[in-house]
């Protein structure tokens, strides 16, 4: 697994992961988002992939995980949106 591939799916599956997890209005910052998805490329692909071509069970699962980690995340930073 290559650095630029997991900088660049832990983006795509951080954005997506923060869009997946219940209550995506938070406040939580991109930056964080980001860390949670390549947290969760490596894991998801560490553990399901190695398959040559697109792995699409380590894919979801990888979004899965981000989706986890971000509302992890949200829920120990404490940001909230004010209503």
């Amino acid at each position: 697994m290559g650095w630029l591939f997991v900088l660049v799916m832990g983006v795509i599956i951080g954005i997506l992961g923060k869009w997946v997890a219940p209550g995506g209005k938070d406040n939580t910052p991109l930056w964080l988002t980001v860390v949670c998805g390549i947290a969760g490329v490596i894991i998801g692909y560490g553990i399901f992939g190695g398959t040559k071509g697109i792995d699409w069970i380590a894919f979801f699962i990888s979004i899965v995980l981000a989706a986890v980690f971000v509302v992890i995340a949200t829920s120990v930073t404490g940001r909230r949106t004010r209503a």
